[in-house]
């Protein structure tokens, strides 16, 4: 590829995710196929809900933590004419992939757990079975759980109103923006130990 190719593909972010994902594909069904054939059988769709399982949890919970640890500190620093650009624009676009990454992550996560046979005993927290592994993927799909619930019923409807997506009054507008902030506060409180039960359960058992 010739450093004209290189920087056109680069200069558009669909043309990078496009070439992403079809290397990504590529490297994929080429692995695959080298661990012993290719079907598509539950080992195969196990693989694909871990992976888009990963993806959309590393943006979901990398956006929560832009909101909390640049945007929202941040945002008193910046003037009041250059407001409307975060409010109108950045907030809402990245607010999109947020709360539909937060959904596709549970809903990938409740698939993974399905398919792998482990579903009724992690979201009981193997209380019966005893299972340790189970109870540590319990503890981390709960915690997601109620983070995502967070963001659908909680931050997202009293984001929309704090940027001026829904019209409200001035008084609801602030106490709109500062419950937002609380609850997100709250899914960053959660998200280390969420994401600590995930990785034991991987490793650790």
């Amino acid at each position: 590829m010739c450093i004209r190719d290189r920087i056109n593909l680069l200069s558009s972010l669909s043309k990078t995710v496009h070439t992403s994902i079809a290397i990504a594909i590529i490297l994929f069904l080429g692995l695959f196929y080298q661990n012993g054939g290719f079907s598509f059988d539950a080992l195969f769709w196990s693989w694909v809900a871990r992976y888009t399982h990963v993806l959309v949890g590393i943006m979901w919970i990398g956006l929560l933590w832009y909101f909390n640890f640049v945007q929202i500190p941040n945002m008193g620093k910046i003037p009041d004419e250059q407001k409307p650009a975060i409010g109108k624009v950045i907030a809402p676009a990245a607010l999109f992939y947020f709360r539909w990454a937060a959904a596709f992550t549970i809903i990938s996560g409740l698939i993974l757990a399905g398919l792998n046979g482990y579903l009724h005993d992690a979201m009981t927290l193997s209380i019966g079975s005893g299972i340790p592994k189970h109870t540590a993927i319990g503890i981390g799909m709960w915690l997601g759980i109620i983070m995502a619930y967070n963001v659908w019923f909680v931050i997202w409807p009293n984001q929309k109103r704090a940027l001026g997506i829904v019209e409200c009054e001035p008084e609801l507008k602030a106490k709109s923006a500062k419950t937002a902030m609380l609850f997100s506060r709250t899914n960053t409180l959660l998200s280390l130990p969420m994401l600590l039960t995930m990785v034991i359960a991987q490793n650790l058992y």
